[in-house]
């Protein structure tokens, strides 16, 4: 299995984001090996994007998305959810990140199922909180280096076609930016 280099994530942040599709996304946690394809991905740029957590200043949360791409950007949110992103940024651009939203869950299916209290594959990691959660992704993976193998990490997968493109789901500012990609496989 190839991992991803860290030229992959070194491009626009929005091609990066239709790129991850059908790439494969590896979890070690312990003795546990959890993967899964991705299936939906989001862009969040920088000066351009009042959406994204890098419009303005880097703070102690978003200080990721301003450092080298290939890093794991993990925040949470509402009080009660962890989000995965991956620092993809064009060496020009100072902060950039890509929401994974969603994967194909692939293995360790039953720990995935143990980890969201759920059985069967519909809502087991359709959203990129229930990503999270199955994936055992926390702040602890926070600046992980997704180009080495490690306890997380992002390798080639398959091959995508027809990927569908929308506005970014859950914002309210840059709305017009058709920036959600997402693949049926």
């Amino acid at each position: 299995m190839t991992i991803l280099p860290r030229e992959f994530y070194s491009a626009d942040t929005v091609a990066v984001a239709k790129n991850l599709l059908g790439k494969k996304i590896v979890r070690t946690a312990g003795r546990n090996k959890i993967s899964g394809i991705i299936t939906e991905t989001e862009a969040y740029g920088h000066a351009d994007d009042p959406a994204s957590h890098a419009f303005g200043k880097m703070t102690e949360r978003n200080r990721a998305m301003f450092g080298e791409p290939g890093f794991a950007y993990v925040y949470f949110t509402y009080g009660m959810h962890f989000c995965f992103n991956v620092v993809a940024k064009n060496p020009r651009s100072p902060a950039g990140a890509v929401l994974i939203r969603a994967i194909r869950p692939e293995s360790g299916i039953r720990i995935m199922e143990k980890n969201r209290g759920i059985t069967g594959l519909k809502n087991l990691a359709n959203g990129p909180a229930k990503l999270a959660q199955a994936m055992e992704i926390t702040k602890g993976q926070y600046g992980i280096d997704l180009t080495k193998k490690s306890e997380l990490y992002i390798a080639e997968g398959i091959k995508i076609e027809n990927i569908i493109s929308s506005p970014r789901i859950g914002i309210t500012k840059a709305v017009d930016k058709m920036w959600n990609f997402k693949v049926e496989i």
